[in-house]
């Protein structure tokens, strides 16, 4: 697999609901794999595997020390669109070939995305949808780069999707998160969201309700119709 990544399996031959964590600008693999745990704490009746890949660009926050990205991003976030297909087209090899090495449940894969990783979250789940059975953006935002290439289509309109997002973000504006699920709104998607007094972070009534989410939709046998809250 070309991206470096970190893995919770369960034990077991599977296969399991699975989770695609991608982390936010600055920060690594191991990121967001410690809540691999608590998901498989409440989905009844199943473990679930996470998988956390690193981004592909290296940043030197400090001499010694080392950070990731999925693209280089400007003070205005303005992205480069080779720079996304770049992050996009790895992306896709990866979850290709997890596919093939892990015993991953292709009708429960959720791809999940904090910050940076939330923009590389909506731009598979929103390009591929029959790929995912969920997609869920924490305290990001949906670029125009994104948002301008989509036009109407059943699958996108079916997908269960989440938005979190904190009142006080200092790094991605509460506007931005309210921006995205009008744009949603306005593709058929009725994302559940979760606005919180937090800055940009996952804090716990947050973690909560997207646990809480999981368990009665996406990861629920027999589906189901989740909301939060």
């Amino acid at each position: 697999m070309e991206l470096m990544h970190t893995a919770h399996v369960p034990a077991g031959a599977g296969p399991f609901p699975t989770i695609l964590a991608l982390h936010g600008f600055g920060a690594s693999a191991h990121d967001l794999l410690g809540i691999a745990p608590l998901v498989g704490q409440v989905v009844p009746g199943d473990e679930v595997l996470f998988l956390c890949p690193q981004g592909p660009v290296v940043l030197e926050p400090a001499p010694g020390q080392r950070a990731y990205a999925w693209f280089p991003l400007s003070e205005g976030r303005e992205i480069e669109p080779a720079a996304l297909v770049g992050a996009r087209g790895v992306l896709e090899g990866f979850v290709e070939d997890a596919l093939e090495r892990y015993p991953i449940d292709p009708e429960r894969l959720v791809v999940m995305g904090f910050s940076q990783g939330g923009v590389m979250a909506y731009d598979l789940a929103l390009g591929r949808p029959e790929r995912f059975c969920a997609l869920i953006a924490l305290s990001t935002w949906l670029p125009d780069l994104i948002r301008d290439g989509l036009q109407p289509d059943e699958a996108r309109a079916e997908l269960a999707t989440l938005l979190i997002h904190g009142t006080e973000d200092p790094m991605v504006a509460f506007e931005n998160g309210k921006e995205a699920r009008a744009t949603l709104q306005s593709f058929g998607i009725e994302p559940a969201w979760g606005e919180y007094e937090m800055g940009h972070e996952i804090h716990q009534n947050a973690l909560r309700d997207l646990l809480g989410w999981l368990a009665q939709g996406p990861f629920a046998r027999g589906g189901g119709e989740p909301s939060i809250g």
